[in-house]
């Protein structure tokens, strides 16, 4: 198990079980020390189970992201109800840093499989990860990051591109 999912295992276990935050580890990895965005995800048997992240970094560093988006997935996914001490046996984690976003100017420089997508419509925007499993093709990307925003068909947007390391 990579360091980083180790890191989001022991924040999610220790604050459903004991409701305290963890200290990073202190020792930081070079992939730790720098300041990125950072989404979590948690699986449960193979199926979503908490998904929350940060393109924007809000912490001074991935290790202090990572802890605070791992237990964001587990207890403010909107979608999913608080993760419980009897589901953490069965849990699965990924941990994504994400590059600083870029601006695109034309669709041929998007591919779903090596990019993930922001849109941004007013004071509305939405955002997926890239490689995701079902989304093939750009249309589909988009498609999904501007229902996930309620972002009409007729308004105007623009798009952000980034890449992500993901952890497993």
């Amino acid at each position: 198990m990579h360091p980083l999912v180790k890191l989001v295992k022991e924040s999610i276990e220790t604050y459903i079980k004991e409701k305290k935050v963890i200290d990073p580890p202190k020792n930081l990895l070079p992939e730790m020390v720098e300041k990125a965005g950072v989404f979590v995800c948690i699986k449960k048997h193979g199926h979503l189970r908490g998904c929350i992240g940060t393109y924007n970094p809000c912490c001074d560093n991935v290790a202090l992201e990572t802890i605070r988006n791992a237990i964001c997935a587990a207890t403010r996914d909107p979608r999913f109800n608080i993760v419980t001490e009897n589901e953490l046996k069965d849990l699965e984690y990924s941990v994504d840093i994400l590059s600083p976003p870029q601006k695109v100017t034309d669709l041929t420089e998007l591919n779903p499989k090596k990019y993930g997508i922001i849109i941004v419509s007013g004071n509305k925007g939405g955002i997926l990860l890239p490689d995701l499993e079902g989304v093939n093709t750009i249309e589909e990307q988009i498609n999904i990051v501007k229902m996930k925003a309620f972002i009409a068909p007729e308004e105007d947007f623009e798009i952000y591109k980034f890449e992500a390391k993901r952890y497993k």
